[in-house]
């Protein structure tokens, strides 16, 4: 069993005695000094977001988390499952103190994880993270008694708000793409990109949609890092299906990869440098 602490939240796999995998005693006691720290801030909202993963453990931890921001008397914005950055852009959308992702990115089914956001939608700096860990080593947190505890709200639309979010960039013109009359093959390693996707891609106006891996299962069909060699698949589904490009993601669609129409890796570190802005 493993469990890795950092300044960017708490990673590790499910089961296992406390203290050595994401057990739920863990789970509950990081939510909680993370729950602590946000508090100390004076943030004039008392919200915070969750949203996670496909990840087979996903809905076990989300209770947990959940019941514990309640717990330590703040209200919570469950956006179900979402990607990574969704959760971001709901933390600011919403105004919220903090969000939390409930996901492992591109680690295998066993792992799962408590990714930690800002007011800002950011992930937390050094200092910040280090004074979590540090509360979490005390539980020098408190909980709110029964007139104080939080409440739970779910907000399903954000995947729809995040895609809507994406048309109104200068960079996206959808006239072109739907002109161009695209063939895209994605692979969404069966979680949430199944769902955001292909949806993205309609309403980007991309002609034909062929999804592989798409059903948000949580059992990754492949190991979920977006490397050459576990993307056979899609390569060979670029190049059976005569599609004009190929999009990769891991479970949490914070990282992608993309294959070319000869069915070849166009490698990670020339996807920003590639778009071209005019």
């Amino acid at each position: 069993m493993s469990l890795i602490k950092s300044i960017s939240g708490i990673r590790g796999t499910i089961g296992g005695k406390a203290g050595e995998g994401l057990s739920p005693l863990d789970i509950v006691k990081f939510t909680a000094a993370y729950a602590s720290f946000i508090r100390l801030k004076n943030h004039d909202s008392k919200t915070i977001i969750v949203g996670r993963d496909a990840r087979i453990s996903g809905e076990m931890v989300r209770e947990l988390v959940v019941g514990t921001l309640i717990g330590m008397g703040f209200d919570v914005t469950d956006i179900g499952l979402a990607t990574t950055p969704t959760t971001e852009l709901a933390v600011t959308m919403e105004k919220a103190s903090g969000g939390i992702v409930l996901t492992a990115s591109h680690n295998p089914k066993q792992w799962n994880a408590l990714k930690l956001l800002n007011e800002k939608g950011e992930f937390l700096n050094a200092a910040e993270g280090n004074e979590i860990l540090k509360i979490a080593e005390e539980e020098s947190f408190i909980f709110s008694d029964v007139e104080h505890i939080g409440k739970i709200r779910t907000d399903n639309s954000y995947a729809k708000k995040h895609i809507e979010h994406v048309l109104s960039l200068k960079l996206v013109d959808v006239k072109a793409i739907r002109n161009a009359e695209f063939t895209v093959v994605f692979d969404a390693v069966n979680s949430v990109g199944g769902i955001i996707i292909p949806e993205l891609l309609k309403a980007l106006g991309v002609k034909r949609i062929v999804g592989i891996n798409a059903e948000p299962t949580g059992i990754f069909a492949h190991n979920p890092e977006p490397l050459p060699e576990h993307l056979t698949e899609i390569a060979d589904a670029v190049k059976r299906e005569k599609a004009d490009v190929g999009f990769v993601v891991d479970p949490d669609v914070d990282r992608l990869a993309i294959i070319t129409e000869k069915g070849e890796m166009f490698g990670e570190e020339y996807t920003l440098v590639s778009v071209d802005d005019g």
